[in-house]
């Protein structure tokens, strides 16, 4: 996708706005979802190639993106990204990146000083990082009139009382002091367990496999429906296979779980499922043939 070229839908009374900070091959398909056998992959090359895997060199195709959801007058952000300098050691992917992620918004007609609420659907470093930004040597929130709406599982294991994820990566402890703690001593963050309403149109639900605390977010207006599933789901291969979990998931077993009851209620609804990290449209609608969900429709 070019810079800056936003994609936007609407949904009844509510508006979303993808913001695109980087597209293209992100890691060796079998590595990114280990459970998932390559005659798989094969199987469904027409619908994953070249969007969101490239047979050639065997690689998925991912996005880093925020989406902006517009609804009852408030602007709502859905994570946002790896920020800019930040000390990632683990991934070179997301070590000192330099993104520009409140550029792009304000290019977009976001003014990052009228963002109302920050959703981090789970807390990971490509879905915090812009939570804060550095000023004067100090790490502030980015959106400075902004709630920050935090799963309270995942703020307590990956927070100290956690032990920074039981220290098994070092950039859990980073991610934490730079992008959530600085958010909690301003006052911003509010934590919420189980189920979170934000107004009439979306909902916050407890998602949990990809991490403690992962959430879904889903949206209801006149009818149309979405659900924005986060890590749930990191390449359309697990919808179409949705008993493989990514290698990022802290316990495979209760993600693979949750990504079922979440596609069983998207198919049901003809929700659109809006995940963290597709590429290509980002966004589709999916359906149940047979016993087995299927790609139906790409969001435009």
């Amino acid at each position: 996708m070019a810079e800056d070229n936003v994609q936007s839908f609407v949904l009844g009374d509510v508006e979303v706005l993808r913001i695109v900070e980087w597209q293209g091959p992100f890691a060796p398909a079998g590595q990114l979802v280990p459970d998932c056998a390559p005659e798989v992959w094969k199987e469904y090359e027409e619908q994953l190639a070249p969007a969101h895997w490239q047979p050639g060199a065997d690689l998925a195709v991912a996005a880093l993106q925020t989406w902006v959801v517009r609804s009852a007058g408030r602007t709502v952000l859905v994570d946002t990204g790896v920020g800019r300098d930040r000390e990632r050691p683990g991934n070179p992917q997301f070590h000192r990146r330099e993104g520009d992620l409140p550029g792009r918004l304000r290019r977009a007609g976001v003014d990052p000083a009228e963002v109302d609420l920050v959703v981090n659907t789970h807390i990971h470093a490509d879905h915090v990082g812009w939570n804060t930004q550095a000023v004067d040597g100090a790490w502030v929130p980015t959106f400075p009139h902004a709630r920050y709406l935090l799963p309270a599982a995942d703020d307590h294991h990956f927070g100290p009382e956690g032990g920074y994820g039981g220290g098994v990566r070092v950039d859990d402890r980073l991610l934490y002091e730079d992008s959530v703690a600085p958010v909690h001593r301003a006052g911003q963050a509010e934590v919420w367990d189980g189920e979170y309403r934000i107004d009439e149109h979306l909902v916050l639900e407890a998602a949990p496999g990809h991490t403690p605390g992962s959430s879904v977010l889903h949206v209801e207006s006149r009818g149309e429906r979405a659900v924005f599933a986060g890590d749930l789901l990191h390449s359309p291969v697990q919808i179409l296979h949705p008993e493989c979990s990514s290698c990022f998931c802290l316990d495979p077993r209760q993600a693979a779980a949750t990504r079922l009851r979440v596609l069983e209620r998207a198919a049901d609804e003809r929700s659109l499922v809006v995940p963290a990290h597709f590429g290509g449209g980002g966004a589709v609608e999916v359906r149940k043939e047979h016993g087995r969900f299927t790609l139906h429709r790409w969001a435009a």
